[in-house]
């Protein structure tokens, strides 16, 4: 069985145009996931149930990487959302976990996780992979943790993407 070489990706959207670039990758045969969230919206004279995009102006997408500057191409598509300088990639269990969380779930929110001194987080990946830390610093997508073991304070610099906030202060 071939591997499948296609991974999930973010594109930045003109504003307000998330479900039409979505329909356009749908009509190139592109798959894309655009989550929707159901909501009530007031108008002076009624009350309805709409669908707006959960993430303003992202489209997600599952392309090979020679398809990406195809993609640029769609029309009302900005650009790929970029992470330490490559397009950024998401993992096929986080497309999932959306999927199931916005099934289960109406009129949900989003707010920016934002780490703090003093948050307590566990670090993904590396050496202290499992192990908890305290966030001391905050430099940009980097995160100065120390992780308190045998008595002594370690201090690392991570990447931001190696690490989950496990709870506040």
């Amino acid at each position: 069985m071939p591997e499948d070489k296609r991974k999930w990706y973010v594109v930045y959207t003109k504003p307000r145009w998330e479900k039409k670039v979505y329909r356009l990758f749908e009509e190139r045969g592109i798959q894309a996931y655009c989550p929707l969230n159901r909501t009530k919206k007031q108008w002076s004279d009624r009350v309805k149930w709409i669908e707006e995009p959960v993430f303003k102006s992202y489209v997600f997408i599952r392309v090979k990487e020679e398809e990406i500057t195809a993609v640029r191409m769609v029309n009302g598509v900005v650009n790929f959302v970029y992470w330490l300088g490559k397009p950024a990639v998401v993992k096929d269990k986080e497309i999932e976990v959306i999927r199931k969380f916005l099934d289960e779930y109406e009129e949900v929110r989003v707010e920016p996780v934002e780490l703090k001194k003093d948050t307590k987080v566990t670090i993904r990946k590396g050496a202290f992979m499992d192990k908890e830390a305290k966030v001391m610093k905050v430099l940009n997508n980097r995160v100065r943790v120390v992780i308190e073991s045998i008595g002594f304070a370690l201090i690392a610099v991570v990447e931001k993407t190696n690490i989950a906030v496990t709870g506040k202060k």
